[in-house]
């Protein structure tokens, strides 16, 4: 059971999906939650399957005082590298919320100063506060969404079943038909590749 803690009323936690995908953007959450919110089910949304994060999804848009969600695309993951595009995220996410937070807290051992807010860096913060939990189920189930509506323009690479991840079948499709417009150039695509043909059509 997830705990449920307040430094204040306006805390939000912020959680990011997709760090390690070869394809698609990084995308993080931001959610403020009121207090007293309980959900049995909710958890790290890596430990639930797609169809629990799919159902918690508009519970927890409806429950919560407010979320922001954002993507950040592969042309500036490879400009400013995944750590930081992940924190940037973090940061425009924080900055959609409609009510001002008080305290974030994040999941992770990394971030940076958001506009001279307090903040608390959390291990495994997904699966031990509400919050947290809530904002990795939001970053996730848009980011899925995502992966499945540009599946439509290259489904040789599975997006709708793989999300960008690299996995064996992901990884087959890119020796066979190299990178698209969403892959990461600043990842190994391939091991035994350095280069890889650019298709953009």
């Amino acid at each position: 059971m997830l705990e449920l803690f307040y430094n204040s009323i306006n805390e939000t936690g912020t959680d990011e999906a997709g760090r390690g995908c070869l394809a698609g953007p990084v995308t993080a959450a931001a959610i403020i939650l009121p207090e007293g919110f309980k959900n049995d089910i909710l958890n790290d949304s890596k430990q639930l399957s797609e169809k629990k994060r799919e159902l918690l999804r508009p519970i927890i848009e409806e429950e919560a005082i407010c979320f922001g969600v954002t993507h950040i695309y592969p042309k500036k993951i490879d400009e400013i590298n995944i750590l930081n595009a992940s924190i940037l995220a973090m940061h425009k996410s924080i900055g959609k919320l409609t009510t001002k937070p008080d305290f974030i807290i994040v999941d992770g051992n990394r971030f940076k100063p958001y506009k001279k807010i307090a903040y608390e860096c959390i291990i495994k913060g997904d699966s031990k506060f509400m919050s947290i939990a809530a904002a990795s189920i939001l970053a996730k189930t848009y980011r899925d969404a995502y992966m499945e509506k540009i599946h439509l323009e290259y489904p040789m690479y599975n997006w709708k079943k793989n999300k960008g991840y690299p996995t064996k079948e992901h990884r087959e499709a890119i020796r066979e038909f190299g990178i698209t417009k969403y892959h990461r150039k600043s990842f190994k695509q391939l091991p035994e590749q350095l280069k890889l043909p650019l298709k953009l059509n």
